[in-house]
């Protein structure tokens, strides 16, 4: 969104019966180590607060969760959240196809193949799977978060034509598209606003909030940050959750729902592969009194109508949805047929204060029993929203004070976690940017010279132009040991690896607070991840009877890392991966 006045806070879960609890799930997903197998599935996801319990069920489309022959007597299920490694882009920042300095569509489709080429074989790309577009629709700011035509392209980015050529590009590559939805407010600017606003007895009057229309006292404080949402236009006062200029669209009436379900198919039939929907939590959580179960329950049963206006265009179609909460319990109820993911707040705060402290803090305990909540609650079909930074936060390496090693442990956690990861447009890099908006939005940095033919400059970069000079395209390729490098290899090995891909997570303990530890599982591969935090070489013993079937060292990010007699060796900021 444009505006935010809110922070997710961590949930904290202390360490009572943390070693029974993952003593006895270690001991159910141990039953064998596969090699490795074929190509990733699907994903979906899971919460907080619940212990996981017996066998695990597969959320693969075939239902059967089993592990291949010689694992052991025991045929283990598995809870897959087989995954796609998403990269945000905001169109205007990233790559101009015609000079005028605003990135377009066209010119995102000729870098498609920095994206991801196509050829698993080549590593000059990234190896994403999917691409959130920032909205793409007409609009009178420059972030484009208050539409003024919701079935069109604003005309900076191009036609629609362009956003076919770019989806039908795009799905050549493997790459998936997915767009953001926002739907709980219009711009002012909108037509139907005008109207609605010019006149009370227009045909969309009540497709709006108006105060004195409903017999509403005007007043009260935003659910979505401070002040009065109520604003004053002829003689009346509408409903602005967020801002004056994104007048909030009145869900109560049939024909809102009708025409943004309309608009929802509008798109997957254009053949976009589903939404980021922005906002989740506002349609009826307009007023921080508004905060209540009962308009959560209200907001989630909307979602499930507009998901199953979507299942009759795409049964396939990926939302992931914007509640920017920190309570599973309140994130839960939208994961049941209504959204495939919600973006996990909590956990960005948790990884990111992990690498500043340079020690575990219970990250991957407190992740498994989030996913075993939210999994009972979905049915088993949740996959984790993984992320580190967005374009509302500051940027990771703001965040981090500019330490590289830092931000490629963050890199590190990220994408061996389950769930679908979003990476935010020039976090590989490890561009600056930090409040304003603006500039946690600036022009993606391709060269160092900034003199790229694609090179966006519709504003200049205030605070990512400082370090433009190593955070660039350019540059990094050619460094193998840059943030890039580490980006590139880390999502290689997720697309490598079955068990990184689609694999469900169980913590355990090392018993050296330096190290993150947890075990990965799908049914053809069980691998143990561990990441050293600190600045120090680190052991682990693999004595332990939790720990000793892991022998063979099969990913690392440093030549350092050995294994010998049973003790694993790990350099300063490193990741081991052992089979």
């Amino acid at each position: 969104m444009k505006q935010r006045a809110q922070t997710a806070s961590k949930a904290s879960m202390g360490r009572w019966g943390r070693g029974a609890a993952a003593a006895a799930l270690v001991g159910i997903l141990l039953a064998g180590c596969g090699s490795e197998g074929p190509g990733a599935q699907k994903s979906k996801t899971s919460e907080p607060n619940a212990a996981v319990e017996g066998p695990r069920e597969s959320a693969r489309a075939d239902g059967n969760g089993q592990a291949p022959e010689g694992a052991g007597e025991t045929k283990m299920q598995v809870r897959e959240q087989p995954s796609t490694v998403y990269y945000e882009v905001f169109v205007r920042s990233f790559a101009d196809s015609n000079g005028d300095g605003i990135g377009d569509l066209k010119g995102l489709t000729e870098k498609l193949d920095y994206l991801n080429d196509g050829n698993p074989d080549t590593h000059d790309d990234l190896g994403v799977g999917g691409i959130w577009l920032m909205p793409v629709q007409p609009s009178p700011s420059y972030h484009g978060y208050d539409i003024t035509d919701y079935r069109n392209i604003n005309p900076d980015y191009g036609t629609l034509e362009d956003m076919k050529r770019l989806v039908e590009e795009a799905h050549k590559r493997g790459i998936k598209v997915i767009m953001d939805l926002v739907v709980n407010h219009t711009s002012v600017q909108h037509p139907w606003f005008v109207e609605a606003s010019q006149s009370p007895n227009s045909k969309y009057r009540n497709w709006y909030v108006w105060a004195e229309d409903q017999g509403i006292v005007p007043s009260g404080t935003s659910a979505a940050g401070s002040g009065n949402p109520w604003f004053e236009r002829g003689g009346a006062h509408y409903l602005g959750t967020f801002w004056e200029g994104m007048p909030d669209l009145n869900f109560d009436n049939p024909e809102v729902r009708k025409e943004i379900k309309d608009v929802g198919q509008f798109w997957l039939k254009l053949g976009v592969d589903g939404f980021r929907v922005d906002g989740a939590k506002h349609i009826y959580e307009n007023l921080q009194s508004d905060r209540s179960p009962a308009t959560t329950a209200k907001n989630a049963a909307w979602w499930q109508e507009f998901r199953s206006g979507m299942n009759a265009v795409n049964k396939d179609a990926y939302m992931v949805g914007e509640v920017w909460e920190s309570s599973a319990a309140v994130i839960a109820p939208y994961l049941d047929r209504a959204f495939d993911s919600a973006f996990d707040f909590s956990l960005a705060d948790h990884i990111l204060s992990a690498v500043k402290q340079e020690k575990d803090n219970n990250l991957a305990f407190s992740l498994e029993r989030t996913h075993g909540f939210y999994m009972e609650k979905s049915g088993n079909r949740y996959a984790d929203a993984v992320f580190l930074s967005n374009h509302d936060q500051d940027r990771v390496m703001s965040q981090l004070g500019k330490n590289t090693n830092h931000a490629k442990m963050a890199a590190a956690l990220l994408l061996t976690l389950p769930g679908n990861p979003f990476i935010y447009y020039g976090e590989e890099i490890g561009m600056l940017g930090a409040k304003p908006d603006e500039q946690i939005r600036e022009p993606f940095a391709w060269t160092a010279d900034g003199k790229s033919k694609a090179q966006t400059s519709w504003e200049q970069p205030i605070v990512s132009g400082a370090n433009r000079k190593e955070a660039n395209v350019q540059t990094q390729t050619n460094q193998k040991d840059s943030l890039l490098s580490a980006y590139r290899m880390l999502i290689r090995w997720r697309n490598e690896l079955p068990a990184l891909r689609g694999g469900e997570l169980a913590s355990i303990e090392t018993g050296n607070p330096a190290i993150v530890s947890f075990v990965r599982k799908s049914p053809e591969q069980t691998v143990l991840v561990l990441h050293n935090l600190s600045g120090q070489p680190q052991d682990v013993s693999l004595e332990p009877a939790s720990l000793s079937v892991f022998q063979k060292m099969v990913r690392n990010s440093s030549d350092g890392a050995v294994i010998n007699k049973n003790i694993v060796s790990l350099p300063a900021y490193s990741t081991v991966i052992l089979q």
